[in-house]
């Protein structure tokens, strides 16, 4: 029984070591700095949410403080009020900077590997863990088995013994 309890702890490490993986990628799309700004309605301010900064590495170009990433935040501005699409804007950043400008890795060619290993490690520790708790319960259902057979042949001197034990108490009180 104590191996099931160890084969769960170890289940739940790995799903909160899962959890914390995947914390970052959640948690640079909601930056704070980003939501205690009033935004307004263009999506300037939203594309400068959404890019990483090349600038600040692991920051996005609304929270890098470098005075690239201003003058970079007010060309895009200037994009905006010259009346250039979004996609446009974010084809020329990706011209200029390449692929280290997008928050999360394109989902084709080696980018796919960004998406494809948490899952098959995901997989992979599901599998272990069913596999542990199968291997566990099986030695746990054996040595059951072993115990009961053993109770099982003890049993008749043990009835004898809890009966005559029984018996003198009765005569005792009675």
């Amino acid at each position: 029984m104590r191996h099931i309890f160890t084969a769960v702890a170890a289940g739940a490490a790995f799903a909160l070591v899962c959890a914390l993986a995947l914390a970052p990628a959640s948690a640079q799309s909601g930056s704070p700095a980003s939501a205690t700004r009033a935004a307004p309605a263009g999506w300037a301010y939203d594309l400068a949410g959404d890019m990483m900064s090349p600038f600040c590495p692991g920051r996005t170009l609304a929270d890098c403080p470098s005075p690239q990433a201003d003058s970079l935040r007010m060309w895009i501005l200037v994009q905006e009020s010259a009346g250039r699409s979004r996609q446009d804007v974010e084809a020329e950043l990706l011209e200029r900077y390449g692929d280290v400008i997008l928050a999360a890795p394109r989902a084709e060619g080696f980018g796919i590997a960004a998406y494809a290993i948490p899952l098959l490690a995901f997989v992979a520790g599901g599998g272990l863990i069913v596999w542990l708790l199968r291997r566990f319960t099986a030695r746990s259902a054996a040595a059951d088995a072993k115990a009961q057979i053993a109770v099982a042949a003890r049993e008749p001197a043990l009835d004898a013994e809890l009966e005559r034990i029984v018996e003198e108490e009765l005569a005792r009180q009675g």
